[in-house]
């Protein structure tokens, strides 16, 4: 396998880890996403991953039921860390040593965070998995892989999702839409492009860390973007359609 990236960082929605269902976790899909990223640690890729948590609890929606902004979020953050534990077993199941590091001190469960230690860990091969967002409220998880992306060195954002990359308009309703084949930042914000939030984009941007945006679902994507192949979107480089 011919590498195109080194330290790579994979942002991971909850969602992702619901495969069909409509809550929760689907053990298969989970064992699904791990088969990959093995694949490309075990060609020496160094790989940290930050996950979501919106299959279980969705900050803003709670917020929007009534609870306060500030604890719905941080509920948000409990679920990311379910999400990565049960990311961390399958992993391990495969054989790959694995690291849960939260932004939220529980040391009977996993490691704080501390960048020191996480880039120590991705060095000696093991896979890095982010929980609990940045451990702030009203920050997106999409914001904590962007930083976690620029303090690690990571050379470039994976926002793997459902879709095959980022579109002039939705898809589902505009059978006309443009896939892109890359993007400016600029823009990203200026057009408002749900890729990753607006901090998360200035984030990658300040730092020149391109995103690419993939579709999880087809199988072998994750190693077809490490070795550089053109799918989806990359936002970093010039406006271009497909």
């Amino acid at each position: 396998m011919a590498l195109t990236y080194k330290r790579v960082l994979l942002k991971l929605s909850g969602e992702a880890l619901m495969g069909d269902l409509a809550y929760g976790i689907d053990p298969a899909v989970v064992d699904a996403i791990a088969q990959e990223i093995v694949e490309v640690v075990n060609a020496g890729v160094q790989v940290a991953i930050v996950v979501g948590g919106g299959n279980i609890f969705r900050g803003v929606k709670g917020s929007a039921a009534g609870m306060e902004r500030a604890t719905a979020d941080y509920v948000g953050m409990i679920a990311t860390v379910m999400n990565a534990i049960t990311l961390q077993d399958a992993l391990e199941r495969m054989g790959t040593q694995t690291r849960v590091l939260t932004a939220i001190a529980m040391q009977e469960i996993a490691e704080p965070y501390i960048r020191r230690r996480a880039i120590r860990h991705l060095e000696k091969g093991r896979v890095v998995v982010f929980g609990a967002g940045s451990g702030n409220p009203f920050f997106t998880t999409d914001t904590t892989a962007a930083l976690r992306s620029a303090e690690i060195g990571a050379e470039v954002v994976f926002k793997a999702t459902k879709v095959d990359g980022v579109y002039d308009s939705d898809p589902k309703k505009n059978p006309e839409a443009r896939l892109f084949k890359s993007l400016t930042y600029s823009h990203v914000l200026k057009n408002d492009l749900q890729v990753m939030d607006s901090t998360a984009i200035a984030l990658c941007k300040d730092n020149n860390i391109p995103i690419m945006v993939f579709n999880l679902s087809v199988a072998g994507n994750v190693r077809r973007a490490v070795m550089g192949e053109q799918i989806g979107t990359i936002v970093g480089g010039s406006c271009e359609v497909i």
